[in-house]
């Protein structure tokens, strides 16, 4: 009897501690470092590695997809600024998303895998909301800025993360969303649209000024060097053009 209380009792620690344990794909998917170079295609074009096989467990290019079994389910990631993000619709079938900040790109609600580096002087000067986990300045009611923050701050707080994952469909994920969709220049699977991003709600925040900041320095950045270069070749071309009449030689005297 005491050997069956034992073998119970070890049964029920093994199966809290893995209702506990940060599952494998989404470890994988806070920790990997996405839009890097696969190795497998590195002699091809737009190798970038922006999708994520949540069986395998391994981030794979657009040219891995045609090869990894249609039947695994896979999640795409994007890019914004140089921060990896997936739309809400798609994440929020796989864990909790509540709590977290959503972000609109394209047209669509996406959240921020992990946070953002920030300076000091953004932190202390901020006197409203802010992220539990990074102090990120927020919007109400949310209180985390990324994916990770929420699970590092639940995982901290000896949450169990069991209670916020989804028991999802592997045919949500199939390797039919891909179809219908092209590789920009920017190696990334996107939709036939515009790029666009905000904060979901008012944009009084410093995300939204900080993001509006680096748009509207890049198109006039843009703007400029396009001035800078019709200037350059009507100058050019100008010279290019002109004339020169004969010579004229100064008299023998």
């Amino acid at each position: 009897m005491v050997r069956d209380d034992e073998k119970r009792m070890m049964m029920m620690m093994e199966q809290e501690q893995e209702e506990e344990a940060v599952p494998a794909w989404l470890s994988k998917l806070m920790g990997e470092r996405f839009f890097g170079e696969c190795g497998a295609h590195q002699n091809l074009r737009k190798n970038d590695k922006n999708v994520l096989c949540l069986r395998c467990c391994l981030s794979l290019c657009p040219h891995c997809l045609p090869l990894h079994p249609h039947h695994h389910p896979l999640l795409q990631v994007r890019r914004y600024v140089y921060h990896d993000v997936v739309r809400l619709g798609d994440l929020e079938k796989l864990i909790d998303c509540s709590n977290i900040q959503p972000y609109t790109i394209n047209g669509a609600k996406v959240i921020f895998l992990n946070e953002r580096a920030q300076s000091r002087s953004s932190c202390r000067g901020g006197t409203g909301n802010s992220c539990c986990s990074c102090d990120r300045i927020l919007q109400d009611p949310f209180h985390f800025c990324s994916l990770s923050c929420k699970v590092d701050h639940m995982v901290y707080e000896g949450e169990r993360l069991s209670s916020i994952l989804h028991r999802f469909d592997e045919s949500d994920f199939s390797f039919s969303q891909f179809e219908g969709l092209r590789v920009d220049s920017s190696s990334e699977l996107v939709d036939e649209d515009n790029t666009q991003f905000a904060p979901n709600g008012s944009c009084s925040n410093t995300d939204a000024t900080a993001s509006n900041s680096v748009i509207s320095c890049e198109a006039n950045r843009n703007k400029n060097k396009t001035k800078t270069k019709s200037k350059s070749n009507g100058f050019f071309h100008s010279l290019g053009s002109r004339r020169k009449g004969a010579p004229h030689r100064a008299p023998f005297c």
